[in-house]
């Protein structure tokens, strides 16, 4: 015998039902420090600091970056210069 029930409820009914808390302040708060949070960060997006922060690596740290992707190309293309 195979039996399927449907209830009609919303997710707060569902939870109470189920004996779950109510964390819907605790969600309130976890957004308000993630909207602050983009507030502060968001001028790092600009392209001028991104480019900072991108060249504050220095030149070996680039060139370690270049041979990285230059042995990734590599290896993706069959492995001509594949390291041994």
């Amino acid at each position: 015998m195979k039996m399927t029930i449907e209830i009609d409820c919303t997710p707060v009914e569902a939870r109470s039902f189920m004996g779950l808390p109510d964390v819907t302040a605790l969600n309130d708060k976890l957004v308000e420090e993630m909207q602050k949070r983009m507030e502060t960060n968001i001028n790092m997006l600009s392209p001028d600091e991104l480019m900072k922060n991108w060249t504050a690596f220095g030149v070996g740290a680039q060139e370690q970056f270049r041979k990285l992707m230059s042995t990734a190309v590599d290896m993706g293309m069959g492995g001509a210069n594949r390291p041994k």
